[in-house]
């Protein structure tokens, strides 16, 4: 997946480090791009119109991605591979000349009963949402072996189990870009999820120009906004992954709203032309 992974467990049963991996090859079995033999890779090799079954993880992902592009009106798709690997952030290399290509791609996805299948020539990407999945993976696979409390993270995505050893809950400060001051922000994770979706996290340069990893579906480009970073905190890892891409391409006006609309628990940090924070009004609720 790209990225690391650690967690913190109260009395940990022997098993737990083979739990945790067997979960992982699960999910990049099933949802990595750069795995040519995974289920993601596959089905976007698949002809136009044909139906592949798909296992039952990635059916999970992919109904709740679809889900949130419905809600979000598509500023989260699950379906901008193409895009995502025109502008160089996918596996293989950039396209010479990044194109657009069709609006709204999540709509040339359909799903049936165990399996999906693709509309038009597009091409699946969960960066925005399989690690958050894979935190919930985790967490559920701990608890089946018998753990009570611990603390799951993948790449920056975060589940709290239960408690700590001196029974307080697992405080976490929420990520903030490197590069802006605003106070810190700390938040209690038992029971919850926390995920961050920034400008910073992933970007390479090119002529000059500081390039951003979330694409925008509607222009087939990286995001251009002033947020720098939007954190959401969720009963659900996958359900705050993908909530934060979505607010952070929607913009601050439009994420903010979006936000409200669902009653989400977000933190929105603009860069420019001041740095500013703002909070949700479900968030602003949990801290008082």
């Amino acid at each position: 997946m790209g990225t690391s992974w650690s967690a913190q467990i109260v009395d940990p049963p022997e098993e737990c480090a083979a739990t945790i991996e067997t979960v992982l090859a699960r999910v990049i079995d099933q949802m990595s791009n750069w795995e040519a033999d995974s289920a993601i890779s596959r089905f976007n090799r698949t002809p136009v119109g044909e139906w592949m079954a798909l296992p039952r993880d990635m059916l999970t992902v992919l109904g709740a991605a679809l889900e949130v592009a419905r809600l979000s009106d598509g500023a989260f798709d699950p379906a901008v591979g193409r895009m995502v690997a025109a502008w160089g952030f996918g596996p293989g290399t950039a396209d010479a000349a990044p194109a657009t290509g069709r609006a709204h791609p999540w709509t040339a996805i359909e799903m049936g009963d165990e399996r999906a299948r693709r509309l038009a020539d597009v091409a699946l990407d969960f960066s925005g949402i399989a690690k958050g999945f894979a935190v919930d993976a985790v967490a559920e696979a701990l608890r089946g072996i018998g753990v009570d409390n611990g603390l799951v993270e993948i790449g920056g995505e975060l589940r709290g189990i239960g408690v700590k050893p001196d029974i307080q809950p697992w405080w976490v400060d929420m990520e903030t870009p490197p590069d802006i001051a605003v106070p810190p922000l700390r938040v209690a994770l038992s029971g919850l999820a926390v995920a961050t979706s920034g400008d910073y996290r992933r970007f390479r340069v090119a002529q000059g120009r500081r390039l951003s990893h979330n694409i925008d579906p509607a222009t087939g480009e990286p995001v251009v906004d002033s947020l720098a970073s939007v954190t959401v905190l969720h009963d659900s890892a996958m359900m705050a992954d993908a909530w934060a891409t979505a607010i952070l391409v929607s913009g601050a006006g439009r994420g903010m709203a979006l936000a409200q609309r669902h009653g989400l628990a977000a933190r929105l940090i603009e860069r420019a032309p001041l740095p500013r924070e703002h909070l949700s009004p479900a968030l602003a609720a949990m801290l008082d």
